[in-house]
């Protein structure tokens, strides 16, 4: 019992005092009287995924329709492994069941990491809070004027101004120094140059999620069931274009349940489970290349060979920075924004608590599966397990400093999902293809380059106290730093080319999946279906700015208002 409650949080006040948010046991087959906020007839919106987009899209739909989420984890509220900065790494290193984090590993080699709890990726992320580029949100059709309206809605209620501490006012002073220029001060926007940005940890360091999104939604509409998984939407199949009608999902307990749709035309499921769980759930329901869906026996209901394909993922790299002075944890709040397609952020320190892991070497810690410093095809669960129990008696010492991070932008390497069976709680097959397009590895190189002229730059080496090193040495430093006592490949540091296929890991922004006009159109629609919509990252075509959990609730909250805007025209405060 007590290693569950590590897990999942404690259980007095589990839901935070939102009467709306109940276990999906509670669940009746006749929503009116589940909810009172629904129909006899149904749920106007189905959404599927209470994460980063599904929560503010659930609390806006709310304002005018009734609405029902269907999250598969537990509630973020209390759970200390997902509330406390100091303990960011304990989620991601947690691979058992009840994890707020499922462990997946690409066919690449790379370990990952997808959420399973209200709040989705806000609840086990690193917190960098940023917006898009102008660029990006005029490339995704976006209306600009809704946008602007959108962003503030989530950082009134969830953004803070970090603390700001002393590694990173040393990673600014380095950027600037090395020509990532100008310094743009605080701010939220995505400006090339250095600036510092916004963070869902507050000044106690307690994580803000998209989950208290949901507070401002309309408590009478509004049901959210957590433990509920959903195994697939279900289509009429009996007209001219497939219809989804509703869901089967189970509860806690292992009993299944169908929830409808309202008969109103307009009603949908929508789809937000990320860009991993969204064609998942598509492929499982039958939307997906048919020959695919045949040899699982999973019924036809669209043949659309595009689904699942173009899945992309922000290959990083890292230099390690030691230091002989003490370093206070910290994650994201500095970035540099550099016109070579990269961008150059930092973390320090380790949290210690009385669940966490010791020595663990923050947000690329060998702990929660980014061991940079073997190749991808020799990375895995055992691996990293083995790691961590020849280190537990190196002293503390030893692992001090940080990471300076770069990751390359916009990769022009994608790949595919596809499942692996049809259950719905375990991993597809993912394939990133990390570095297969040269533009990449050249990206790569300009970005290590200029994260180890950072890590040389006076401003560093007057804070970590230590001398100036070579490239060569820092590089070799980066290879060694989290596995000095298991066999590892020898890295050929003279090439940097081979440094960056070898050290790639995550961080954690992969999308894709469901393309727009190829699986969607411009308003997220399923191509060739009807009432069945997707509104996640899995619809992206790059990731948003420096870090996408900013564009994703607010696209959440966009989406939520075009959505009434449509069904209701622009009045009543829409």
């Amino acid at each position: 019992m007590a290693s569950q409650l590590t897990c999942t949080g404690n259980d007095k006040e589990w839901n935070h005092g939102y009467e709306f948010i109940r276990k999906a046991s509670s669940f009746s087959s006749s929503p009116s009287e589940s909810s009172s906020s629904s129909s006899s007839n149904g749920y106007d919106y189905i959404i599927v995924g209470g994460g980063t987009a599904g929560c503010p899209l659930a609390a806006t739909l709310s304002e005018k329709f009734s609405v029902l989420v269907l999250e598969r984890g537990g509630v973020p509220f209390t759970n200390p492994n997902v509330s406390f900065l100091e303990n960011f790494h304990i989620t991601l290193a947690d691979t058992s069941p009840t994890s707020a984090s499922q462990c997946f590993i690409s066919t690449d080699g790379v370990l990952n990491s997808r959420a399973r709890i209200l709040g989705g990726g806000s609840s086990i992320n690193a917190g960098f809070y940023t917006r898009a580029s102008s660029r990006f949100i005029e490339k995704v059709g976006w209306d600009s004027k809704l946008v602007n309206e959108s962003y503030p809605w989530v950082e009134k209620q969830i953004v803070h101004r970090p603390t700001f501490s002393a590694w990173q006012r040393a990673a600014r002073d380095s950027l600037l120094d090395v020509g990532v220029s100008p310094f743009n001060g605080f701010t939220y926007d995505h400006k090339y140059g250095t600036k510092v940005g916004g963070t869902i940890f507050d000044r106690f360091g307690r994580r803000h999620t998209a989950a208290e999104l949901l507070a401002t939604g309309n408590p009478d509409k509004l049901t959210v069931l957590v433990y509920a998984t959903v195994q697939k939407i279900v289509f009429d199949t009996r007209g001219t274009r497939p219809k989804a009608v509703g869901v089967i999902f189970k509860d806690e307990k292992g009993q299944q349940h169908h929830a409808i749709l309202n008969n109103d035309g307009q009603s949908e499921v929508i789809v937000s489970s990320g860009a991993i769980g969204t064609p998942q759930m598509l492929l499982l329901s039958g939307i997906g290349p048919k020959e695919d869906l045949q040899k699982l026996n999973i019924p036809v209901v669209l043949d659309n060979h595009f689904v699942g394909k173009g899945m992309a993922d922000n290959p990083m790299n890292t230099i390690f920075v030691p230091t002989k002075r003490p370093v206070k944890q910290s994650l994201i709040e500095t970035v540099g924004i550099t016109n070579l397609g990269v961008y150059i952020e930092t973390s320090c320190g380790f949290g210690q608590s009385n669940d966490s892991i010791h020595c663990h070497h923050g947000i690329v810690s060998a702990e929660i599966g980014q061991l940079s410093t073997i190749p991808p095809k020799q990375r895995s669960i055992e691996a990293v397990q083995a790691y961590l129990k020849s280190k537990k008696d190196i002293p503390v010492e030893a692992f001090r400093g940080g990471f300076i991070l770069s990751k390359v932008a916009n990769p022009w390497s994608t790949g595919e999902l596809k499942l692996v069976n049809t259950n719905v709680e375990d991993n597809p097959s993912v394939t990133f293809n990390y570095f297969s397009h040269p533009y990449d590895v050249h990206r790569c190189v300009e970005g290590i380059r200029l994260a180890t002229k950072v890590v040389q730059s006076q401003h560093f080496t007057n804070f970590t106290m230590c001398d100036r090193q070579t490239t060569e040495k820092l590089l070799n430093l980066t290879v060694k730093a989290n596995v000095n006592l298991i066999p590892k490949h020898v890295n050929d540091t003279q090439s940097l080319e081979q440094f960056c296929r070898d050290t790639v890991i995550t961080i954690w922004h992969y999308h894709g999946g469901c393309h727009v006009g190829k699986v969607v159109n411009p308003d997220y629609k399923v191509l060739g279906v009807d009432r069945l919509r997707v509104v996640d990252g899995s619809v992206f075509p790059e990731s948003p700015g420096t870090n996408p959990q900013a564009t994703v609730m607010m696209m959440g909250r966009y989406m939520g208002l075009k959505i009434l805007q449509d069904r209701l025209g622009k009045f009543d405060g829409i």
